[in-house]
């Protein structure tokens, strides 16, 4: 339930920042870590989608104008870059969950919030020890 309640708030922020054309399954090409320079293969893993799915869903973002893919370096390997218009919807992704972020620690407390995040982290396998 938190993790929708996110999603919608992050969802109506871009819709907000008047990028009314992406499509939910879209949006988890901009889960961190963002694709920068990365292979559609390694995306694909990362969101636990099959290979032609994923370049099906980077074939939509290309049209659209959120990222490309190029080739970099001497092979014919190509990776996926975001776009300005990209790195725009990922400003507001961010911009929104920090301030999401910044609500919570309000609510709850800053040192509540940061043993909150710190548990987030470390099941995630953000943190060792």
């Amino acid at each position: 339930m938190g993790w929708q309640r996110v999603r919608d708030r992050v969802d109506a922020a871009i819709a907000r920042a008047g990028f009314t054309d992406l499509q939910g399954a879209q949006l988890s090409v901009f889960s961190y870590p963002l694709p920068e320079a990365g292979r559609p293969a390694d995306l694909a893993r990362r969101l636990s989608i099959s290979r032609q799915a994923m370049n099906h869903l980077l074939g939509q973002m290309e049209a659209q104008g959120y990222l490309e893919r190029r080739i970099k370096g001497p092979g014919p390997r190509r990776l996926v870059y975001l776009t300005p218009r990209g790195e725009a919807v990922a400003a507001v992704i961010f911009a929104c969950l920090q301030e999401i972020q910044a609500e919570w620690a309000a609510e709850v407390g800053e040192e509540r919030f940061r043993d909150f995040i710190a548990m987030l982290r470390r099941f995630a396998g953000a943190e060792t020890g």
